[in-house]
C-alpha cells in the first residue's frame, strides 16, 4: 500500500505526490532523524517527523511549517553522501530514469522519479497558497 499526498479542492484533485509505499516514507523519515536530529524525532522538524503518516492532514498553517522544514533538509541532505538504494520499487525507478544519486537528496524520490523533497516543498506552497490541507491517503 502507498502512501499518496494530496490536495483537493472540494471533489477536485488540485495535485499530488505519490510517494510509494509507507515504509519508504518511514525510510526517509528515520533518515531525517538519524542524520539532521541527532536520533531525537522531531528535535528539529516536529511537523514532518511527529506527524502521523496513516492518516489526517497539515493544514495550511502547518504546511508553511512544513515548507522551512522541508527546505532546510534538502540544504542538508545535499551536502551529505548518498545512501544506497535497497527498495526494488526505487531501483526500477532509477534504471528507468537514469538517475544516479550524488547526494543523499537524490536517494528520495517520488514513483516518477522526481525529488520527494521538491515535490513536498512544492505542496506545501501549493496548500498555503490555496489554504487548503495536504491530504494523506
Amino acid at each position: 500500500m502507498g502512501l499518496y499526498l494530496c490536495i483537493f479542492d472540494g471533489d477536485d484533485e488540485v495535485d499530488g505526490v505519490e510517494v510509494g509505499p509507507y515504509t519508504d516514507f518511514d525510510k526517509f523519515r528515520d533518515c531525517v532523524v538519524r542524520e539532521l536530529e541527532g536520533g531525537k524525532p522531531g528535535a528539529k522538524f516536529p511537523t514532518l517527523i511527529l506527524h502521523s503518516d496513516s492518516d489526517g492532514a497539515w493544514s495550511p498553517s502547518e504546511a508553511a511549517k512544513l515548507e522551512k522544514e522541508l527546505i532546510e533538509i534538502g540544504e542538508e541532505f545535499r551536502r551529505r553522501p548518498p545512501i544506497p538504494i535497497r527498495s526494488d520499487w526505487q531501483n526500477q525507478v532509477m534504471n528507468r530514469f537514469g538517475l544516479k544519486p550524488d547526494a543523499l537528496y537524490d536517494c528520495f524520490f517520488d514513483v516518477d522519479g522526481e525529488p520527494l523533497l521538491e515535490r513536498l516543498v512544492n505542496l506545501a506552497k501549493l496548500g498555503q497558497r490555496r489554504k487548503l490541507p495536504i491530504l494523506f491517503q
